[in-house]
C-alpha cells in the first residue's frame, strides 16, 4: 500500500466508523477511494487550495471524485491496466472555476442568436462583425448584441452611433444592449417592436425622441432597466430544439474558460418552471457540462410572496443532484427592493413599502428553510435590507441558513459586520471592471477605491464568493474578474483600487472556487483539488501564478474536466484528441458559427493567423479579424463562401 493510500485509508476508516461523510462526499461514494483510478493526471504543477496539501504533481480520479492527490511516485502506484494516464508536462492545474452569480439558464436559451462583443478591442472591429452578421441574418430575425461589453474596452472609447447602425443595416433589425443603461435600436428594430411617437415612456425608462417626437432608437434606463429587457423580449426566439443546442454551446463556451460550476441567479423574464424546461431536459439526459445550482427569481410585482409560496410546493432547496439542483430564492425577492446599479444615473430611492414587503417574503423563506439572496448595490439599500433581516431573525432564527447579499459595491464596514453576525455571505462580481469609469465620473476616484471593499470583507471573516453577473451587465469570462481583483483595473485600463484593496492571485482564485461553493451550500464538496471532492479542474493556456498580472485577462482553458470527465480540450493544444465531439450549430445563420463567443485578441484578431488560415494574405485585410475567428471555429468552407461572399470577399472562392 502506497503512503498516499495508507494515509487516506486510515482517515476514511475513521470517518466511516463515525458515520460521517468524507470531505462532504456522500457515504455511497466512499468506496471509490480504495478502487483503481479511472484517470490519473501526472507531471504537473497542481494548485490544490488544500492548506494541508497545497501543491502536488499528480491526482487520481475515480467515479467523479479525487481519490489521491500527491506526487507522481505515490499516485502512479495506484494505476491499473485500464487507468487513463494524462501527462500534464509541467503545466499548472487549478480547481474548476465556480461563478457564484450568473445567468446561465437564460443566457443558454439565447446564446446562438447573439453576436458577442465580449473582448473585442475596438469599435471598428465590432462594426465589421455587425456588418457581416447583418448580411446573413434572415428575416424576421434580429441581430442582437446583448451585453458583455463596454465602450471603455474599445480603442475609440465610444459606442456606435445610431447613424452607423442604420447605415450598416437599413432593413434587418439590430438591437445592441450596453450594460444596464441603454439599448441602441436601428429603425428596422423600432418598426419591429412598434415604437412610435405615440408610445409612452414606461416608469423608470426613456424612449429618446427627435424634435418631432419620433423615437430615435435610443432607449435609456432612468435607472430601471425594464424598458431594455422588455424590448428585447419582443424579438423572435429560437425553437425548442435550437434552444437545446444553444444551451449546450453556451456551457461549452464556459468550459472553454475553465468554468465547471455556476449558481444561476434567475433573471427578469425568466419564469419558473416554463423557462427551465430546456435545462431540465439536458439534466435528465445527463448532457450538462457545468454544475448548476439555480435560484428562483420572482416575476410578479405585488405578488412576490405568492410566487414563493407556490414554488415551495413544487421544489425544495437541494432537490436534484450534483449537476443540477435547486438553491433557494432570489436575487429578486421583492420589486420594491430593486436598486438598479446604473452608475450613469443617480442612486435610486427605494419606496417606503420595502420593509413590510421584504419582511413578509423573508419570514416565509426562513420558515421554509429556503436559502435566499438579494440584489443590493448601494449601502443605503443594504442598510434597510439588514434591518428587515435582523427583525426576522429575532422571530425565526436564521441559524445555519445560507443567505447572501449580491453585488455590494458601496457596502460599509458596519454592514459587512452585520452580515457576518447574521451568518450571511456576500457574492461579488466584476461589474466595476465594466462600470468603473462611470462610477468615478459620478462619485470620484476616492469613493471608487473600495467598490466593493473585498479586502475588508475577507478581514471580517464573512463568506465571499466571486462571479460575473453575466451575460448582460458584464462578460461571462471569469479571468476578467481575477484580473480585476489582482490588478485593481477596469477592462478600459483605469486603476480603480490601491494595492491594499487588491488581492494576491491565490486569494482571487479561492474566491472563484471554494469561496463560491458556500453559496450553493456545497462547501467541502467542491472548490479544491482534495480527496473526496468533485474532480472538477482546468488547465489554463498559461501559468496564472507566474505570468504578468495584465495577462491574467487573456487566459482560457486548454483542458477542463467536470466530475473526472473531459468536457473541453482546446483544438490547438496537444490535448485536442481528448476533446468531446463537436456540437452542431443551429440555426445556420448563428453568429457563433463565424465568431464564437469571448474574443481573445491574440488568437482571434491576428491578421497573421487569418493569412495562415485561408492563404489569402493582404487581399483579406479588410475582413481579416473576422476571417481568423471564422476559421478557428472550423466553420465549413461552403458556409464561409456564403458568409463572406455577401460582403464581396473572394477569399474562399
Amino acid at each position: 500500500m502506497s503512503d498516499v493510500t495508507r494515509r487516506e485509508f486510515i482517515k476514511t476508516s475513521a470517518l466511516i466508523g463515525g458515520g460521517l461523510a468524507f470531505g462532504g462526499m456522500p457515504m455511497s461514494a466512499l468506496a471509490s477511494l480504495n478502487k483503481t483510478p479511472d484517470t490519473i493526471l501526472r507531471s504537473g504543477k497542481i494548485t490544490t487550495l488544500d492548506p494541508a496539501n497545497p501543491n502536488a504533481t499528480a491526482v487520481a480520479i475515480r467515479d467523479g471524485v479525487f481519490t489521491a492527490v500527491g506526487s507522481d511516485h505515490d499516485v502512479m502506484k495506484l494505476a491499473g491496466d485500464k487507468t487513463k494516464v494524462i501527462d500534464l508536462k509541467g503545466k499548472r492545474i487549478i480547481p474548476g472555476l465556480n461563478d457564484s452569480h450568473t445567468h446561465l439558464i437564460r443566457g443558454g436559451l439565447n446564446y446562438l442568436m447573439e453576436l458577442r462583443w465580449d473582448g473585442v478591442p475596438d469599435l471598428a472591429t465590432a462594426l465589421e462583425m455587425l456588418r457581416a452578421q447583418v448580411a446573413i441574418t434572415p428575416s424576421p430575425q434580429w441581430v442582437r448584441v446583448v451585453g458583455g461589453f463596454t465602450d471603455h474596452q474599445f480603442a475609440e472609447k465610444r459606442l456606435p452611433t445610431l447613424e452607423e447602425i442604420n447605415a450598416i443595416s437599413p432593413d434587418t433589425p439590430v438591437f445592441i444592449l450596453h450594460l444596464y443603461d441603454r439599448a441602441i435600436l436601428n429603425q428596422a428594430a423600432l418598426r419591429a417592436v412598434g415604437y412610435t411617437k405615440d408610445t409612452p415612456n414606461p416608469p423608470g425608462g426613456e424612449i429618446q425622441r427627435d424634435s418631432k417626437g419620433n423615437p430615435t432608437g435610443l432607449l435609456i434606463a432612468r435607472p430601471n432597466a425594464t424598458i431594455l429587457y422588455a424590448t428585447l423580449a419582443k424579438g423572435p426566439k429560437l425553437s425548442p430544439q435550437d434552444q437545446v443546442i444553444s444551451t449546450r454551446h453556451y456551457m461549452r463556451e464556459l468550459n472553454r474558460l475553465g468554468i465547471t460550476s455556476v449558481i444561476d441567479a434567475g433573471g427578469g423574464f425568466q419564469n419558473y418552471p416554463d423557462d427551465y424546461q430546456i435545462i431540465q431536459k439536458l439534466a435528465d439526459e445527463n448532457k450538462l457540462t457545468v454544475r448548476i445550482a439555480y435560484n428562483l427569481f420572482t416575476q410578479n410585482k405585488g405578488k412576490e410572496l405568492e410566487d414563493f409560496q407556490s414554488w415551495a410546493k413544487l421544489v425544495k432547496p437541494g432537490q436534484g443532484d450534483a449537476m443540477f439542483r435547486h438553491n433557494g430564492a432570489g436575487e429578486m425577492l421583492v420589486f420594491s427592493a430593486a436598486d438598479f446599479e446604473d452608475f450613469r444615473e443617480p442612486r435610486p430611492d427605494l419606496p417606503d413599502s420595502l420593509e413590510d414587503e421584504l419582511y413578509a417574503v423573508t419570514k416565509h423563506l426562513v420558515e421554509q428553510r429556503w436559502p435566499f439572496r438579494i440584489h443590493g448595490t448601494y449601502d443605503e439599500s443594504i442598510e434597510r435590507f439588514l434591518n428587515v433581516f435582523e427583525r426576522v431573525n429575532k422571530e425565526v432564527p436564521f441559524g445555519d441558513l445560507h443567505w447572501m447579499i449580491d453585488h455590494a459595491e458601496t457596502i460599509s464596514p458596519r454592514n459587512i459586520d452585520r452580515i457576518k453576525a447574521l451568518g450571511g455571505g456576500i457574492a461579488i462580481q466584476h461589474r466595476m471592471a465594466y462600470q468603473g469609469e462611470e462610477f468615478v465620473n459620478r462619485y470620484g476616484l476616492k469613493a471608487a477605491q473600495n467598490t466593493p471593499p473585498v479586502a475588508r470583507m475577507l478581514e471580517s471573516g464573512v463568506q465571499v464568493g466571486m462571479g460575473t453577473d453575466a451575460t448582460r451587465v458584464a462578460s461571462y469570462n471569469p479571468w476578467i474578474g481575477i484580473y480585476w481583483l489582482v490588478t485593481g483595473k477596469t477592462v478600459g485600463g483605469m486603476h480603480l483600487y490601491p494595492p491594499k484593496n487588491c488581492l494576491d492571485r491565490e486569494t482571487a482564485l479561492r474566491l472563484y472556487t471554494e469561496g463560491s461553493a458556500w453559496f450553493s451550500t456545497e462547501n467541502g464538496k467542491k472548490g479544491a483539488i482534495k480527496i473526496g471532492q468533485y474532480a472538477d479542474l482546468c488547465m489554463a493556456n498559461k501559468d496564472m501564478m507566474t505570468i504578468p498580472q495584465d495577462d491574467l485577462k487573456d487566459l482560457y482553458s486548454i483542458l477542463t474536466m467536470v466530475g473526472g470527465k473531459i468536457v473541453y480540450a482546446d483544438s490547438d493544444s496537444e490535448y485536442a484528441p481528448l476533446a468531446p465531439p463537436e456540437l452542431p450549430i443551429s440555426p445556420n445563420w448563428s453568429p457563433v458559427k463565424a465568431f464564437g463567443g469571448y474574443q481573445h485578441v491574440n488568437n482571434n484578431f491576428s491578421h497573421t493567423a487569418m493569412a495562415a488560415a485561408c492563404g489569402c494574405g493582404s487581399a483579406c485585410h479588410v475582413h481579416g479579424h473576422a476571417h481568423a475567428k471564422a476559421y478557428t471555429h472550423t466553420a465549413p468552407v461552403d458556409d464561409l463562401k456564403t458568409f463572406w461572399g455577401a460582403l464581396g470577399c473572394a477569399c474562399f472562392s
